[in-house]
């Protein structure tokens, strides 16, 4: 038997940032997770290690650079300890940074609250030579309430599901986008990539979520030059016109029982066709 491909590393440290400045504060609220590989093999067959950064480190480094480096761009940020991690270290020869960035609401100068529409994540891997950055956004909750079909598919003996002409169509966003270089106007890429999935899917007069999520992916390729693939994963939160019959009341479409579980779950990617190979964007 040998050794498998492997990596380790200091996962969800919980970084906040206060930029004081007076008496308007500004904060920063980050979920970072490390992976490194490497030669590694040592610690792994008999124990050694002398070519381990222990973890604890890896925590200590994101907090000194959270403060020497500053938090402008999550996904700067990224690069910053990514480089850091393998320039700094003959062992390692990988790196991937993971970072989930939770948004505050101003209240007032020194007063927040969590904002609920979304939470911003970046991806960066590096790996000596070159760094791939994938941004993106989980738990965006979108809903149409109407505007939705699903009709036409396939029956069989244990199909019961009926055609639905007119449905609520709900899900939670999780979608991560590739960009072509490490080198972008990281805020104005996100929003505008943010802002063309939303109106993809508020425009779209869906016949399937599928079509729904080719119509978002598309949407950001068309309005982002410099991304070049989105990969999207749509659960349908799937809402059930509740029998009010037995009491006597009718239910024209208004009142609905929203199930958790089990739920569909649509997954994809959207390219372009001239899209460069995607290398450790996506995998260490």
């Amino acid at each position: 038997m040998r050794l498998g491909g492997n990596n380790y590393g200091k996962a969800e440290t919980r970084l906040v940032l206060l930029r004081r400045g007076g008496e308007r504060h500004d904060i920063v609220d980050l979920n970072v997770s490390v992976a490194l590989a490497g030669d590694l093999a040592d610690t792994h067959l008999v124990g050694d290690n002398a070519r381990v950064l222990p973890t604890d480190t890896q925590k200590n480094t994101v907090y000194a650079f959270a403060r020497s480096h500053g938090v402008d761009h999550i996904e700067a940020f990224g690069l910053a300890l990514a480089r850091h991690f393998v320039d700094s270290q003959p062992s390692i020869e990988r790196a991937r940074v993971s970072i989930e960035s939770y948004g505050w609401r101003r209240l007032g100068p020194h007063s927040f609250s969590r904002a609920g529409d979304g939470v911003r994540t970046a991806t960066v891997t590096y790996d000596g030579e070159r760094a791939w950055v994938v941004s993106g956004v989980v738990d965006l909750v979108l809903l149409n309430s109407t505007g939705s079909e699903f009709t036409g598919f396939i029956r069989d003996e244990y199909t019961t599901l009926a055609d639905a002409h007119d449905r609520i169509l709900a899900t939670a966003v999780r979608a991560s986008w590739r960009h072509a270089s490490d080198e972008c106007d990281w805020s104005v890429s996100h929003s505008g990539a943010l802002a063309a999935l939303v109106d993809a899917f508020v425009g779209t007069h869906s016949l399937s979520l599928q079509q729904t999520l080719y119509a978002m992916g598309g949407a950001v390729l068309d309005a982002r030059p410099e991304i070049v693939e989105v990969r999207l994963s749509l659960p349908n939160r799937h809402h059930f016109l509740v029998d009010l019959e037995p009491f006597g009341l009718d239910n024209p479409g208004q009142v609905f029982f929203a199930a958790d579980r089990p739920y569909g779950l649509i997954e994809g990617s959207v390219l372009r066709d001239d899209a460069p190979p995607p290398g450790l964007a996506w995998d260490l």
